[in-house]
């Protein structure tokens, strides 16, 4: 696989872009693996945080799958082509698409929180649990504060039982990564006062999930979204 190391100004773009012409010109082939992040780390000259922020916009786009361990393997392309592919650039600078983006969030966690807490079996409290010590135990950790921030939700939204709208997240949620993970990298993961309040407030989602309170949880879900939203619109007014 050709790939070009790049220089300290490029941007994960970069990386997204070149990916993105070898799955479509059919040099990598549905079902291939790809190399691990440290691999194509390492390849690039960049450093693993890039790297998957461009794994995360193929994934967004529709051209990889991203399994529990950080394998990457592609998928199978519409024959329209890039007609189908997002316009990851007007995503990133368009504030109308970000509202949006945290409109049907908002909605569909909203949901998916009520649905979990009736739902929901002892393997979901556990796992939800898991999640949650590991939150306590690095708060302001930037990276494990991301990464386990997006896999309460997933396993949030896999506590539904229903796999159309764990699929339905998955979409919603590749896309605001794009779109907003710088902001949250620096006002969110990396800042332990907002970290510990996070952790809270995913306490006591999780704490309504087990009492099956439907109605207590997508309260406790939009005050929560609520939160994530105003830190985010600093950013998104002028």
């Amino acid at each position: 696989m050709d790939l070009s190391r790049l220089a300290k100004k490029n941007h994960y773009e970069h990386i997204t872009e070149q990916l993105k012409q070898l799955i479509l010109s059919g040099e990598l082939q549905p079902g291939a693996k790809l190399p691990s992040t440290k691999e194509l780390s390492e390849q690039f000259g960049v450093g693993r945080s890039t790297t998957r922020e461009a794994l995360s916009a193929l994934k967004a786009m529709g051209l990889i799958d991203i399994r529990q361990g950080g394998n990457c393997t592609v998928k199978s392309v519409p024959s329209s082509g890039q007609d189908f592919l997002p316009d990851l650039q007007n995503l990133l600078t368009n504030k109308e698409t970000i509202l949006e983006l945290l409109e049907a969030r908002k909605s569909l966690e909203v949901s998916n929180a009520a649905l979990a807490s009736l739902k929901r079996d002892e393997q979901d409290l556990i796992a939800l649990e898991q999640i949650l010590q590991e939150m306590a135990l690095h708060a302001g950790d930037e990276e494990i504060g991301e990464r386990t921030d997006l896999l309460f939700h997933l396993t949030l939204a896999k506590a539904t039982h229903n796999s159309i709208m764990v699929r339905l997240f998955e979409t919603i949620s590749a896309q605001m990564e794009i779109a907003i993970r710088e902001t949250r990298r620096v006002e969110i993961y990396s800042n332990r006062s907002v970290s510990e309040q996070f952790y809270s407030e995913h306490q006591a989602i999780f704490a309504a999930i087990r009492d099956q309170q439907p109605e207590q949880t997508q309260t406790r879900m939009k005050d929560h979204l609520l939160h994530v939203e105003t830190i985010l619109m600093k950013y998104l007014t002028d």
